[in-house]
């Protein structure tokens, strides 16, 4: 349970060191096979496998899966993994390895749908990579805290990826939703058209969840605020009030305003530091004493799955499918490799 920060630092610095341990990649997937996962809806199909999906420029190993360039910060080198042997330490980064199974599967497909995303779409701040250990571009990563219960989620899940109709979704996830996820430009203040996958759902968390993640506080001075509102495009010279301007579908703040001027609610939080105001479903926002208090639920952006709502569904008996399902409307699983 002590991943959950590092996955609200790769959401900031996304809009979410060592060598990768080697997973073994022989356990056959528990999930269901593509023809066996039912479309959530017309929007799935039809579209090109995940299979076609795949960078042709990535090179392949011996058993077809594709080989990542990957540059680890920690080590200030490139090393050659395949994608699955560059997940476990992913997995490690994002979610504590005694979660429950189906949660580190899920994860663990939303982690493989991100990477083949990235490379597809962008390219590494380091030069001749593919991909960093780097959370400021990329996903966490935690060599040393490899265990065999992280191998066989990454295993059991072997090629399985999101599918949005022939296009790899953005695989989005934070900490805590608070109680209720959000659309993309909502928690994001995402800027391109709504993705048709991104929904509100109910969040499923349950008590087992840290108060932290579930609940904040935090005080910032006049001159912090003005600082992060100038970061987010308002440009402010004195602290005269601050209030919420708009709210989105789930409740999360979309708008501040901050002395009479409007800023983009999701831009301020990741200015003044998100790991303080945790989340944008604001409860309580006041000026006091020169200084301005606010609280709020949850604990990321809210986009896309909840962490501890996986980890609580899994509890339930929910599989992996199950979790990423609920989060993510329109999109099948689908097999990239075998």
């Amino acid at each position: 349970m002590k991943r959950w920060l590092l996955m609200v630092m790769l959401a900031a610095a996304l809009t979410a060191g060592g060598c990768a341990a080697r997973g073994t990649g022989t356990d056959k997937p528990a999930l269901p096979r593509p023809d066996e996962t039912p479309a959530a809806d017309a929007q799935a199909s039809p579209g090109r496998a995940a299979a076609e999906l795949v960078p042709d420029r990535l090179d392949r190993d011996a058993e077809g899966v594709p080989v990542l360039r990957v540059y680890d910060v920690k080590n200030k080198q490139i090393e050659r993994l395949s994608v699955e042997e560059y997940l476990p330490a992913v997995l490690a980064g994002e979610m504590a390895g005694d979660w429950p199974l189906e949660a580190l599967k899920a994860q663990a497909i939303l982690a493989r749908t991100f990477v083949l995303q990235f490379v597809t779409q962008k390219t590494s701040m380091y030069d001749g990579a593919d991909i960093s250990t780097d959370i400021k571009e990329a996903q966490a990563y935690d060599a040393a805290g490899v265990n065999e219960r992280i191998r066989q989620a990454v295993a059991q899940t072997r090629g399985l990826v999101l599918n949005a109709g022939g296009e790899l979704p953005y695989a989005w996830f934070h900490a805590h939703s608070g109680g209720l996820t959000a659309r993309a430009k909502e928690g994001l203040d995402y800027e391109k058209a709504e993705p048709y996958y991104t929904q509100c759902v109910k969040g499923m968390e349950n008590d087992e969840a840290p108060p932290e993640a579930a609940h904040w506080e935090a005080t910032f001075t006049a001159a912090e605020v003005l600082a992060a509102a100038r970061d987010a495009g308002a440009s402010v010279s004195e602290l005269t009030g601050i209030s919420i301007g708009q709210r989105g579908e789930s409740g999360r703040a979309t708008t501040l305003l901050i002395s009479g001027r409007e800023v983009s609610a999701p831009a301020f939080r990741l200015a003044i530091g998100s790991t303080k105001m945790r989340s944008c479903l604001i409860e309580s926002l006041r000026v006091e004493d020169g200084q301005v208090i606010m609280s709020g639920k949850g604990y990321g952006h809210g986009v896309g799955m909840s962490q501890w709502g996986a980890y609580a569904m899994a509890q339930a008996g929910k599989t992996a499918q199950e979790i990423v399902l609920h989060y993510f409307t329109g999109v099948t699983l689908d097999s990239a490799w075998e």
